[in-house]
């Protein structure tokens, strides 16, 4: 990994004056090897991994080794066209007659990628595991998160909380084509690939948002109202109000949504202050679609994976506009004249 390889040669490198541009290493080998390792991509990584390992514990819950798992796979294939629908038909009916054995196979391979990226021999070779475990996962599993159903909404978790793996994991991939980028997601795939992917991904929900299932009359109050099942006391009030409040306002609430959705995707071509202001709005966002999907249903024995909420949120702090080394460097040489 880059960043250990840094780490490595921190020690072996020789005494800098006053006037070096990089104030980490002016500070001594301890604080390079400190910064590196705690460092905002590696800080993301980790969070990525601990959601991988929460994802592994969940599918080791007594009910994923009953009927109820495939069955809920099969569900998926629902309102999709034949050629999509039929392969999650078979891999429900393949898991259902070996449901212990291949459940056991799906919880440890989840925990190993989350011990993967984890360990930082490992990542680069977890992170692309992820990558190929989310896609497949996104169409067996998830049916493409009702995108060609027509039943995909902001609310319900589309586009499919385990595609969001699959974009952090490229995103937060240990290389850096644009060094200079302000932000860890730049750095990795370069500032146009990375606005792009943003635009799509935030314009998208923004779409999903219009869309019958979301704008149809109590639908979102109806996913509130399933949200609140099962979940705790605290969390159920807060899902049984807030349906009740929109039941008649179904229409309104989705262009809001729509309309907020729209401003976080087109702010990452705005200057730094106002991006920053939209990636905290897109974090406030992603914690109230967490909330309206009842914390994914953590709560209820059924839960796979956390929903689309704090991956949403992961994945807005990976555009966090930081200074540019450029910047830091002349900000340090600066202070050193002065």
């Amino acid at each position: 990994m880059s960043e250990s390889l840094a780490v490595g040669r921190a020690s072996a490198l020789p005494a800098v004056g006053p006037a070096t541009a990089d104030p980490a290493i002016a500070a001594g080998p301890a604080t390079t090897a400190s910064t590196a390792a705690l460092d905002p991509r590696r800080k993301l990584q980790l969070a990525l991994g601990v959601i991988w390992v929460l994802d592994g514990i969940l599918q080791y819950q007594p009910s994923m080794f009953t009927k109820s798992f495939p069955d809920m796979l099969a569900g998926s294939a629902h309102g999709n066209p034949a050629v999509v629908a039929a392969p999650i038909t078979w891999s429900a009916n393949l898991i259902d007659h070996h449901v212990v054995v291949l459940n056991a196979l799906f919880a440890t391979v989840q925990l190993a990628l989350g011990l993967g990226i984890a360990w930082r021999p490992t990542l680069r070779l977890a992170l692309a595991a992820s990558i190929a475990w989310s896609l497949a996962v996104w169409w067996l599993g998830e049916g493409f998160g009702g995108i060609l159903a027509g039943t995909a909404s902001p609310v319900n978790g589309a586009p499919g909380p385990v595609i969001l793996y699959a974009v952090l994991a490229v995103l937060l991939w240990p290389a850096d084509r644009d060094p200079g980028a302000p932000s860890v997601a730049e750095r990795v795939v370069g500032r146009r690939p990375a606005q792009a992917a943003w635009l799509v991904l935030w314009g998208s929900l923004a779409a999903f948002a219009l869309l019958p299932a979301s704008r149809a009359p109590g639908a979102i109050g109806d996913v509130l109202t399933d949200g609140a099942d099962g979940a705790p006391a605290w969390l159920a009030w807060i899902d049984t109000h807030a349906a009740s409040a929109l039941n008649h306002h179904g229409l309104a609430a989705s262009i809001v949504l729509a309309v907020l959705l729209a401003l976080v995707a087109a702010a990452v071509y705005l200057p730094a202050p106002v991006l920053r202001a939209a990636i905290v709005l897109a974090v406030v966002l992603a914690a109230a679609l967490w909330l309206a999907q009842g914390m994914g249903e953590l709560f209820t024995g059924m839960a796979t994976d956390p929903e689309s909420g704090p991956l949403l949120a992961l994945l807005a702090l990976a555009f966090w506009p930081a200074l540019s080394q450029p910047t830091l460097a002349r900000s340090a040489a600066t202070a050193e004249e002065a």
